[in-house]
């Protein structure tokens, strides 16, 4: 098959090289995706630098999740049979044409959705439902603060916090992607280069649950604008991880200061959380209400330049590679 390496450099070019490599073999409890579309996502680009290696067991090749269809089934699986088109949330090895994967972590491709729009799907949406549904514990009513919203994380948060009831403030940089954001069903789009944040949001009427992805810069804005009992998830540190926390007023407003990552968490968790995902918010994707937009395709061969669109920070929504 062929697959992306890593071969050395920090620079896309230097550092992603496509080479062949030996065809997988699906063991006990796994399937075999013949590889279609696949996600592109920041924590591929922190593991090009050497900054997020592959958990113990994973695929050294890049990749968190994949589209196409099942080619091979192993051992003790009887949900999926060859031919059956599925996405699947991965440790790693999406950068090539076929991925082994626990059969517990696919999904079935909703109908109207082709292999480019599924691969969108898994990493972002299983990232959304663990940290804005079961840590941030979002209920309908209730407000959500996205920053980075339009990333692929972003997108997705703000089509699944609508999609279940929850008003939502988006911040992001620039005329272009506020505007994008407000398109997605943002109630309240700010541009954090012009806007004063925090009296905006403050007007709204305050949060209930921050989905955190710029980290130190934000600190201060997170904690002023909570509510009481709002919940402050975080899942990345693009401004740095040192913020400083008052931890009076945490204590005052009785806010919840949480994080985490996906990657890493045990094979039984991320079954459980497919399963919860299947059952609460693939309705929405299968409805059309969660459908988050493709900024751009590349070949496999082409990964580079991939990371290079991703790396810019201009993108809309998420960056996808093609079989």
């Amino acid at each position: 098959m062929r697959a992306i390496e890593i071969e050395g450099g920090s620079g896309p070019a230097e550092a992603l090289t496509l080479v062949e490599r030996p065809d997988p073999t699906a063991g006990p409890g796994q399937i075999r995706i013949r590889a279609r579309a696949s996600g592109v996502n920041r924590p591929d680009l922190l593991q090009r630098l050497g900054r997020y290696p592959a958990p113990p067991g994973a695929s050294d090749i890049l990749g968190l999740e994949v589209a196409g269809e099942v080619d091979q089934v192993g051992d003790g699986v009887t949900r999926w049979r060859p031919g059956d088109r599925v996405c699947a949330l991965l440790g790693g090895g999406g950068y090539a044409d076929l991925a082994v994967v626990d059969a517990r972590h696919a999904l079935p491709v909703p109908g109207g959705l082709d292999f480019v729009q599924a691969a969108a799907l898994p990493e972002t949406v299983c990232t959304v439902f663990a940290n804005v549904f079961e840590a941030g514990t979002l209920k309908a009513g209730e407000t959500l603060l996205i920053h980075g919203a339009t990333s692929g994380i972003g997108v997705t948060a703000i089509q699944m916090a609508k999609a279940a009831g929850a008003r939502v403030i988006a911040t992001s940089r620039g005329a272009e992607k506020t505007q994008a954001a407000r398109a997605l069903g943002a109630d309240l789009s700010l541009d954090a280069r012009s806007d004063d944040l925090e009296s905006a949001i403050r007007d709204f009427g305050g949060v209930d649950v921050v989905l955190d992805m710029v980290g130190a810069d934000y600190a201060a804005l997170n904690q002023a604008v909570l509510k009481p009992l709002g919940r402050w998830v975080v899942i990345a540190t693009l401004s740095g991880a040192l913020a400083q926390v008052d931890l009076a007023r945490l204590m005052m407003k009785r806010i919840v200061l949480t994080g985490s990552t996906l990657r890493a968490r045990p094979a039984d968790e991320k079954a459980r959380l497919i399963a919860a995902v299947e059952a609460t918010a693939w309705p929405w994707v299968a409805s059309g209400a969660v459908r988050p937009p493709v900024e751009a395709t590349f070949p496999l061969a082409e990964a580079a330049a991939a990371h290079l669109r991703l790396e810019a920070g201009d993108h809309v929504g998420k960056i996808v590679l093609t079989g």
